[in-house]
C-alpha cells in the first residue's frame, strides 16, 4: 500500500545513520531501489482493473469519476476545452456500483437539509425564515450514494384515485392525521392514508370551499375557472394540497408551495397524491417564479406575518398577480374575533389600501383583495408614500436568488394601456402566442413553430413508450429544460401535469410558460431540486448534459439527482449528443437503470446530432433480496437498509 512505503523508507533510512562512511555511500543506490519498487506497486495497486482496490475506488463514485475528468466541483469553467462526456468509446471505465445511503436519508432533499445547517453552524434568522431557504451542501458535503426507498415501499397508486389514498409505507408519517384529526386533513386507514378532502379552513371539504370562493367574485355557476380566464393559482402554505387538488377538476392549475417545517412531508404527501407542489417559503428571497403569474394567490390560516418588514412578503404575493389578481385570505384577521384580530385587520388593511388592493368580497371567515388592472392608482398617491415603487432598473423576472425588495412591482408601460394581460382564456390560452414574448423579441411565427415541432416530438416519445406504458402509468412529469413550454402543451390530451424547469441563468421563458396556463420553477442543475425523493414518474432531459458541460457542473452528480426524484419503476427521456448517451450507458447498471430504447432525433435541421435516449429505473430494495412480483409480501416487509458505503442493492423488479 501507497502509506506501507512510505513508513519503509523512513524506517530503512533511520537504520542507516547508525552505519560506516562505506553503508552512507551505499545508502543512495539502496534508497533509489526501495522508491522503484513503490512506484511498481503504486501503478500495479491502481491499474488492476479487477482488483479489489479498483472496485472501491469506483464505488466510491463522483470523487473518482472526477479524477478522471467527468466532472467538476465548481460551477464555473475549469479551463479544459475537452468535454467531460469524452469521445463516447465503449471501451472507457464503466461505474460498477454506487453506495447506498443509510435509511435515514430515504427523505434526504440536499438543499433544504437541516442537518447540514446545524453541521455547518450556519448564522440563520429563524424569524425570516432563513431556515427553511435553500442552502446546499458544498461539494465534499454532498452525499455520493443512491437514496433507498423506505421498508415496503410500494408502486404509488395511480391517479385519480390516488387524489384520495395513498399508501402509507411510501410516506410512513401519521402525525398530521393526529394533529390535524379535527380539520380532515388526512386519516389513517391502516395500510393506506385517506384524504377527505380537508384543511385547517375548509373542514367540510375543499370542492364547497371553492364553489364558495368562486361565488364571492361572482363567477358564472360559481366556476372557479370563471369561463377559462381563471386558470393559474398559488397556494401558500397549501398543507397537503387538497384546495390545489380540487381545482383540477375546474381546469385550474395551482402551485401548491410550502415549506420543510413542523409539518413534514405535507408537500411529499401532496405529490404521492399526483398534485403538482414545491417545497418552498416566503422568507427572504423571491420565490422562483417570474412577475404577474397567477390569476389568484390563496391563503388559508397560513399563519404567515404579513405586516413583518413593511408589508415584503405581501409585496411579493403582488408581484406575482396579474393585473386584476385576487388574493383570497381566510383567517382570523379577517372576522376580527379579538383585540389582536383587529389591531392585525387595521394595520393590513391599510396596508393593501396603499398597495392600491380592494376589497372584491368579504363573507364570514374570507376575504378576498383584487389588484389593479393598471398603475393610475399608484400614480395618484400622495408622494412618499408606503411601500414604494420598485426602482426603474429592476427586472421582477430575475429570481434565483434575488432577495425580495419592500417595493411595488409596476407594469410594463404596454400592459398598463392594455388595462390587463391580454391572455386568452384557457384551452385557447395554451396555443395563443401571449403578448409577454416581444419582451424576449420572439415572434408568433417561431412560436407556433415550437409548438408544432414538439408536438411531434412528444408523439414520437409515446409510441416508443408505448410498450412499457398504461394510461394511468404516468402522472407527475418534469421538463428539466421547458424553453417555451411546448412539451408540456403537446401533452395536453394526457392526464398528466408537468413542472417546467427553466435555467436560471438563460432567458426568462418561464413567464411565457405561465403565460401559457402551465407552471413551473427556475432552476440551476448544478445544484439539487427542491423536492423530496421519488416524487416524478418521469423526467425529460434536452440537451440538460450539454449545457452542464459547458458550465463545468458534475454530470455524474446530475445523474444521483435524477434518481433521487425519480420514482422506482419511473421513465427518463434524455435528448441530446451521441457523447452525452453514450456517457449514461456507462452509469446504468450502477443506478438500477435499465435502456428500454436508443434511437436517432426526428430528421429535422433542429434535432441535428441528437439522439433519444429512454431510461427506465427498477424498483430495488438495499439488501440483495430479489422479488419479480412489487407487491409481494416480501415487498411489503422491506429489509434492512445498509450503510452509506454499502454497495450490496438489487433491483426488486428487472
Amino acid at each position: 500500500m501507497p502509506g506501507q512505503c512510505t513508513i519503509h523508507i523512513k524506517d530503512f533510512g533511520s537504520k542507516m545513520r547508525g552505519r560506516s562512511d562505506g553503508g552512507q555511500s551505499k545508502r543512495p543506490i539502496v534508497l533509489l531501489c526501495v522508491m522503484v519498487v513503490c512506484l511498481c506497486l503504486l501503478f500495479l495497486y491502481f491499474s488492476g482493473s479487477n482488483g479489489q482496490a479498483g472496485s472501491a475506488a469506483l464505488e466510491y463514485g463522483t470523487k473518482f469519476s472526477r479524477s478522471l475528468g467527468w466532472g467538476s466541483d465548481g460551477d464555473g469553467d475549469d479551463g479544459s476545452e475537452e468535454s467531460i462526456f469524452g469521445t463516447g468509446d465503449a471501451d472507457d471505465v464503466k461505474l460498477k456500483s454506487f453506495p447506498v445511503c443509510d435509511d435515514r436519508h430515504s427523505e434526504l432533499i440536499p438543499c433544504l437539509d437541516r442537518n447540514l445547517i446545524y453541521q455547518m453552524r450556519m448564522k440563520l434568522d429563524l424569524n425570516l425564515m432563513e431556515h427553511y431557504e435553500r442552502h446546499c451542501p458544498p461539494p465534499e458535503r454532498r452525499l455520493n450514494c443512491l437514496i433507498p426507498p423506505p421498508h415496503g415501499y410500494k408502486v404509488p397508486i395511480k391517479w385519480p384515485k390516488s387524489r384520495d389514498i395513498v399508501w402509507k409505507a411510501n410516506i410512513p408519517h401519521t402525525h398530521l392525521a393526529h394533529e390535524k384529526s379535527d380539520q380532515n386533513w388526512m386519516i389513517d386507514a391502516g395500510e393506506k392514508i385517506k384524504f377527505p378532502g380537508g384543511g385547517t379552513h375548509f373542514h367540510h371539504g375543499a370542492d364547497k370551499y371553492i364553489a364558495n370562493i368562486a361565488n364571492m367574485l361572482k363567477f358564472k355557476d360559481n366556476n372557479i375557472n370563471n369561463e377559462g380566464m381563471l386558470r393559474t393559482v398559488l397556494d401558500v402554505g397549501c398543507g397537503v394540497a387538497s384546495f390545489g387538488g380540487y381545482l383540477l377538476s375546474s381546469n385550474v392549475i395551482a402551485m401548491s408551495l410550502a415549506p420543510n417545517d413542523v409539518h413534514q412531508n405535507q408537500i411529499q404527501f401532496a405529490l404521492e397524491r399526483g398534485i403538482p407542489a414545491y417545497l418552498g417559503v416566503l422568507g427572504t428571497k423571491r420565490l422562483p417564479y417570474p412577475s404577474r403569474s397567477f390569476e389568484l394567490a390563496h391563503c388559508s390560516r397560513c399563519r404567515i406575518d404579513w405586516l413583518q418588514r413593511d408589508g415584503i412578503l405581501l409585496l411579493e404575493l403582488d408581484r406575482l398577480l396579474r393585473p386584476g389578481g385576487y388574493f383570497a385570505y381566510s383567517s382570523p384577521e379577517a372576522y376580527a374575533q379579538d383585540e389582536e384580530d383587529r389591531r392585525i385587520w387595521k394595520k393590513m388593511s391599510s396596508l393593501v389600501e396603499r398597495m392600491c388592493w380592494k376589497i372584491a368580497e368579504k363573507r364570514n371567515q374570507t376575504v378576498i383583495w383584487v389588484k389593479p388592472l393598471n398603475n393610475d392608482c399608484y400614480r395618484s398617491r400622495a408622494p412618499g408614500t408606503n411601500p414604494p415603487l420598485c426602482k426603474r432598473g429592476d427586472d421582477p423576472d430575475s429570481v434565483w436568488g434575488v432577495q425580495m425588495e419592500a417595493c411595488i412591482t409596476p407594469y410594463p408601460e404596454q400592459m398598463h394601456r392594455d388595462g390587463g394581460t391580454g391572455l386568452a382564456p384557457w384551452p385557447a390560452r395554451l396555443t395563443t402566442p401571449p403578448p409577454r414574448l416581444a419582451d424576449l423579441y420572439v415572434t408568433a411565427d417561431t412560436f407556433e413553430k415550437d409548438t408544432e415541432m414538439w408536438q411531434q416530438r412528444v408523439d414520437n416519445y409515446w409510441r416508443l413508450l408505448k410498450p412499457k406504458i398504461k394510461p394511468d402509468t404516468i402522472r407527475n412529469i418534469m421538463d428539466m429544460k421547458a424553453n417555451f413550454g411546448s412539451f408540456a402543451a403537446a401533452l395536453k390530451e394526457k392526464d398528466v401535469w408537468v413542472m417546467n424547469v427553466v435555467p436560471h441563468d438563460g432567458p426568462s421563458t418561464l413567464k411565457i410558460i405561465y403565460d401559457r396556463g402551465l407552471i413551473g420553477s427556475t432552476h440551476d442543475w448544478c445544484e439539487a431540486f427542491s423536492t423530496y425523493p421519488r416524487t416524478y414518474d418521469l423526467l425529460h432531459a434536452w440537451t440538460v448534459f450539454s449545457d452542464l458541460d459547458k458550465r463545468g457542473c458534475s454530470a455524474e452528480d446530475l445523474l444521483l439527482e435524477m434518481d433521487r426524484i425519480l420514482r422506482p419503476s419511473g421513465f427518463i427521456i434524455v435528448r441530446d449528443k451521441g457523447t452525452v448517451i453514450e456517457f449514461i450507458k456507462k452509469y446504468l447498471n450502477a443506478l438500477h437503470w435499465e435502456a428500454v430504447t436508443t434511437v436517432d432525433a426526428e430528421s429535422s435541421p433542429e434535432s441535428e446530432n441528437e439522439m433519444i435516449f429512454i431510461i427506465r429505473k427498477k424498483l430495488w430494495l438495499p439488501g440483495g433480496s430479489q422479488d419479480p412480483n412489487p407487491n409481494s409480501e416480501a415487498k411489503k416487509q422491506g429489509s434492512a437498509a445498509p450503510s452509506r458505503y454499502d454497495s450490496t442493492s438489487k433491483p426488486l423488479v428487472k
